[in-house]
């Protein structure tokens, strides 16, 4: 039976995350578009570590950590959103454009892989993630894949807007503050700041325009000068 997709995300949500990615990208290296810097190898990585949070192993007990799980899918869109803005040779536009259309009815349809077809409805979440690993081996991007991860996981694309920006702005926020350099304070007043980050984003709403400038202020203010 086909599973319902989740609405997709809105064109603002779309342009507000590629722009973030784009920033961030500028901060590692300025010229990333023309270091083209294999993103999807990132995502195979990544996908593994989700595989591993999901508990693979038939010889001994696992349990499944859906926290670090919707963690490490939130760290597969960062590369994902990369590697469409390096195939739109960063025309932010462009790469938003392509999204939004791949994004629509997604997780409908099946998947044509090593010549077999994939039926994303009655696939488990840990085949889901072995398929999106080999898929980003491949340098393929299936939007589809990752939305019926998405879901699977029990996020909803509003959810993965909320949780990817404020990652996105603390990671802007460590480099703002030296984590290259290595004199970024991880520990705030006794709290890790990811612990801050938590608290901050339950106080903002994830709806309001600028909801990424109100949790980089936020932030700002917590930090010790």
């Amino acid at each position: 039976m086909s599973v319902p997709s989740a609405p997709a995300p809105s064109r603002q949500q779309m342009e507000t995350m590629l722009s973030l990615q784009s920033a961030m990208n500028s901060k590692v290296d300025p010229d990333w578009v023309t270091a083209a810097y294999p993103y999807l190898r990132a995502v195979v990585v990544e996908a593994a570590e989700a595989i591993e949070h999901h508990g693979w192993k038939w010889w001994k007990k696992q349990a499944l950590d859906m926290a670090q799980l919707q963690m490490e899918v939130v760290d597969i869109w960062h590369f994902l959103l990369s590697e469409v803005l390096l195939r739109q040779q960063g025309d932010e536009v462009a790469a938003s454009t392509q999204l939004l259309n791949d994004c629509d009815g997604n997780g409908s349809h099946d998947i044509l892989f090593d010549n077999r077809p994939c039926d994303l409805n009655s696939m488990t979440l840990l085949d889901k993630l072995e398929l999106l690993t080999a898929l980003a081996a491949a340098r393929r991007i299936e939007i589809a894949v990752f939305a019926s991860i998405l879901q699977d996981c029990k996020m909803s694309w509003d959810d993965l807007f909320a949780q990817y920006v404020s990652k996105n702005v603390l990671n802007l926020f460590r480099q703002d503050h030296g984590y290259k350099q290595g004199h970024y304070q991880k520990i705030w007043h006794g709290k890790e700041d990811n612990e801050h980050l938590v608290e901050v984003m339950a106080a903002l709403s994830a709806d309001a325009d600028d909801y990424h400038a109100q949790l980089y202020q936020a932030l700002k203010l917590r930090y010790p000068v």
